[in-house]
């Protein structure tokens, strides 16, 4: 964890912000698997990892705003825990390492919001997402599962949103640890994929890497050479020869930092001619959006320049025609780059997707658009240092999508769907990294994973 003070600063700011009332921070309990005993892999809830940094399931953490005071509610492992668990710190040592001086059982949490809640107390809660404890705030605070929503505190999720958006250089450096696992779970792909293995087999060598090199992966793995299915979760084909690999991946650091790379690949090792034309396409439209990378420009600005760059390579290769302009005013190039550019990513890999994506990605100067392909841009609004930020352009040649636009003669003065229909079975193509936005300008983050089709090619015959 980081130091002490790193979390008590970050409770204070909120204190400064909300001004007054009580602060309501539950974190995560295990989830069973498949019968009460067997668990899944624990998670703490990301918001209260910022706030209160403690890593383990059953606790909640209170700000008093009024008292000045923070508070955390848990319990030490009692002797039958230890028989099976091993020895543990009591609570009280635990809270002194993240600043917080008051420990309670968390038995009487339940009535120290009751209390609250009698006295009038203004108490602040974020979304909830976890069906357990979207029934214990029945309990906690008399309000029905179906009636959460409507007691969320807007102003919570504004100053919690501010806060986690600016990452310093010690989130940042957890960061980069989590994209060294990428580097790593990138290059074994490339390496190991071949014509004749089943998916599973480097999807299961990628996660293993990502495990025993930090908390595991950020969110469930994409390998496929189905690319052209964006969040394909299939793992059961067999790869062959001229087939393209796409993997989107990410890793953990051990403080559940979160890393996010996706890398496209021949099987065989060698892209044909084809492959080379659209993947060029898609690294011209990656390096061009990037290299805009600075605070005071929109991130919308950075995906619609991403698409120009699409449509004119397509244009190049024959399957879009027209004002390159118009195409991507009228939406033409989503029939191939049908979702957003990139969106936030630090103790989430989608940051703060849980708090409302437009509370995230838009403002009150940024509006979501609703357009086929711009509606899909989770982060749109103006850049600022210290945000961190992926960058996605893909192009995909998705049998339904293309078959419903054709059957419609959908934009076709910017389409050659005659042209398309070569293209049937050639799969997709994103390529990602990870950026931070500086006073100056960008960085990308992490040690430089083959993505120059020479580049890429050596890896995979290495």
């Amino acid at each position: 964890m980081f130091p002490a003070n790193t979390y008590k600063n970050r409770r204070n700011e909120l204190k400064r912000v909300l001004e007054s009332g009580l602060i309501f921070l539950p974190g995560n309990n295990e989830s069973p698997r498949n019968y009460p005993a067997e668990v899944y892999k624990f998670r703490q809830d990301s918001s209260f990892l910022y706030y209160f940094g403690l890593d383990f399931p059953g606790l909640a953490g209170v700000i008093d705003i009024d008292n000045n005071e923070d508070i955390l509610f848990g319990d030490d492992r009692e002797l039958d825990d230890v028989v099976w668990m091993g020895p543990d710190d009591p609570l009280e040592v635990k809270a002194e390492k993240v600043g917080v001086n008051n420990t309670k059982p968390f038995v009487e949490l339940s009535n120290a919001l009751k209390d609250a809640k009698e006295k009038d107390r203004t108490i602040h809660y974020l979304p909830q997402y976890k069906h357990d404890l979207l029934i214990n705030f029945e309990d906690w605070l008399g309000i029905h599962p179906s009636k959460n929503k409507a007691g969320i505190s807007q102003e919570l999720i504004e100053a919690v949103v501010a806060q986690r958006s600016i990452k310093t250089e010690e989130e940042v450096a957890e960061m980069e640890k989590a994209l060294e696992i990428s580097y790593a779970m990138n290059l074994l792909a490339m390496k190991y994929t071949k014509p004749g293995l089943l998916e599973r087999e480097v999807y299961g060598a990628v996660e293993g890497l990502a495990l025993g090199m930090g908390q595991g992966t950020s969110f469930p793995i994409i390998f496929s050479i189905h690319g052209e299915t964006l969040h394909n979760q299939f793992h059961d084909n067999i790869m062959n020869d001229g087939d393209l690999a796409l993997l989107d991946s990410g890793a953990e650091s051990l403080m559940h930092y979160a890393s996010d790379i996706t890398r496209t690949f021949p099987v065989n090792g060698k892209f044909n001619d084809k492959q080379k034309a659209v993947y060029e396409t898609v690294l011209r439209a990656e390096t061009t959006a990037i290299e805009m990378i600075k605070p005071g420009i929109p991130f919308r600005e950075c995906h619609l320049k991403a698409a120009q760059v699409v449509t004119e390579g397509l244009k190049d290769i024959g399957l879009m025609k027209g004002n390159v302009d118009d195409a991507v005013v009228n939406g033409a190039h989503a029939l191939f780059f049908p979702h957003g550019l990139g969106h936030m990513i630090g103790l989430d890999t989608h940051d703060m997707e849980g708090l409302g994506e437009n509370n995230v990605g838009y403002d009150t100067e940024t509006k979501r658009s609703e357009q086929f392909g711009l509606a899909y841009l989770r982060f749109a609004k103006t850049m600022q240092p210290g945000h961190t930020l992926t960058v996605e352009p893909g192009c995909y040649f998705i049998p339904q999508l293309l078959d419903n636009w054709k059957s419609e003669n959908k934009l076709a003065e910017f389409i050659n769907y005659d042209k398309v229909e070569e293209y049937t079975g050639f799969g997709g193509i994103r390529i990602e990294d990870d950026v931070l936005v500086k006073n100056d300008g960008y960085k990308v983050l992490g040690k430089p994973i083959p993505k120059t089709i020479e580049e890429v090619e050596e890896s995979c015959n290495s």
